[in-house]
């Protein structure tokens, strides 16, 4: 698979607001083992083969297990997961395939039963920004695993 374009040689200036923006603490609230198996989730949906390798690699940096890490698209069946994880899990599915779905009331309700309203817009805040980062990712190829970071670091010294 041949790279299309490279976003941030291409447009600079909102490609730096977009990785700003994903790297600010816009996310705080939320831990950071949850906000990686989100970004993990998101990009499974999704098929972003760069923000998988990335994703990963990030929460086992951060001390997430490989066995929670392989088991994530079977979330539901493998008890390793929180009822707050489980939660961010079901929300995450719901917002990303939004056009299947509509985000049901029941998915909102374990959504409700598990995090503040702040950290609710925290978590959708996160889901939108990676599967923009999927879209971006499958749409110009971007697959190295280090493309982003290494994208993102020469836009930042420009």
């Amino acid at each position: 698979m041949t790279p299309r374009l490279n976003p941030f040689a291409a447009s600079p200036a909102s490609m730096k607001l977009w990785f700003d923006f994903s790297q600010s603490s816009a996310f705080d609230g939320l831990e950071d083992s949850l906000r990686e198996l989100v970004k993990i989730r998101a990009s499974q949906i999704n098929g972003c083969a760069n923000c998988l390798a990335m994703h990963a690699r990030q929460a086992r940096e951060k001390g997430e297990t490989e066995e929670r890490i392989y088991l994530l698209d079977a979330w539901r069946e493998a008890p390793l997961y929180s009822g707050r994880e489980r939660a961010a899990l079901a929300w995450t599915e719901a917002v990303t395939l939004i056009a299947e779905n509509r985000v049901p009331d029941d998915v909102y309700d374990q959504l409700r039963a598990e995090f503040t309203p702040e950290e609710q817009v925290q978590l959708t805040m996160l889901i939108v920004t990676i599967n923009g980062w999927n879209r971006l990712a499958i749409g110009f190829r971007m697959f190295d695993p280090m493309t982003a970071t290494s994208m993102a670091a020469a836009s930042a010294a420009a």
